[in-house]
């Protein structure tokens, strides 16, 4: 039976003062309401998973709590979670990290020819002697039979190159002895909030996939002051690593993980999106 209270029967949840919103400054809307109701009273109008916010239409119920008191009263406090303006996901909150990790010699870009768009100039580490890189053409070692010469030291076991021996000249101390050398490797992550089950979807199977703009499955992952463009000599630089997603109210957390290569990737490995 419903006590009345304050001339209120309270057979259905009437909200209280103090309802507050906030938003996260990327889009993501999360609210709290008190309500009050006589404990017989039916709750469902309140509590109900999706059940709209009485302060922004765009954000629904997703989880409660009720505390019943020695008066008969039940205080639920409701909170609620939205997207700003109704939009189907949020903007991406990005963190980088730019650091150095070592590499094969061989692969440094500028092995064999000068690689003048990474900033370089002079002459290349081992060079193709007087060939091409299609052909290199290296002279033999003085002394040796089946050593070949390069710049800085370097060595190959033929003439048109093949194997990498090594550098193998102490004059050249600064390649002498070196295999390995420290390249710049980027990451960024990045996570938004989607209420589009199409979104994480599509996201997931983009993982694997690059993009020259920073767009992924029709969705810009990567904000304008890090740049719009992210190519180099026809190939796309940034690739979707790893995307991951978990329910969060109504909506979807997608969490993700991009790498820049300062060289770009092989579209004859990686499939642009």
């Amino acid at each position: 039976m419903a006590i009345v209270k304050n001339g209120n029967a309270l057979t259905t949840p009437v909200q209280q003062p103090g309802a507050k919103i906030s938003d996260d400054g990327y889009g993501l809307l999360t609210a709290t309401v008190i309500w009050k109701a006589d404990e017989s009273a039916a709750l469902g109008s309140v509590v109900n998973r999706g059940s709209t916010c009485p302060i922004n239409a765009n954000c629904a119920a997703h989880r409660y709590s009720i505390v019943y008191d020695a008066l008969g009263i039940a205080t639920l406090t409701v909170d609620y979670v939205g997207i700003d303006g109704g939009a189907t996901s949020t903007d991406p909150q990005i963190t980088g990290s730019q650091g150095l990790t070592s590499e094969s010699i061989t692969t440094h870009p500028n092995f064999f020819e000068v690689y003048t768009a990474g900033g370089f100039s002079g002459t290349a580490i081992a060079g193709v002697g007087t060939g091409s890189l299609a052909t290199p053409a290296y002279p033999l070692v003085s002394g040796t039979t089946n050593e070949y010469a390069g710049n800085n030291g370097a060595t190959f076991e033929a003439a048109t190159g093949r194997k990498f021996m090594g550098f193998k000249k102490p004059e050249f101390k600064d390649f002498y002895g070196k295999t390995n050398y420290l390249a710049p490797q980027c990451s960024l992550s990045g996570v938004f909030y989607t209420s589009s089950d199409a979104i994480v979807n599509n996201h997931r199977n983009a993982v694997g996939k690059t993009s020259g703009n920073g767009t992924f499955a029709g969705k810009k992952l990567v904000p304008d002051y890090m740049g719009t463009s992210f190519t180099i000599g026809g190939k796309n630089q940034l690739l979707l690593s790893q995307v991951s997603f978990e329910d969060f109210g109504l909506l979807y957390k997608v969490q993700y993980e991009l790498r820049f290569n300062r060289e770009g990737y092989n579209a004859s490995v990686y499939a642009s999106v």
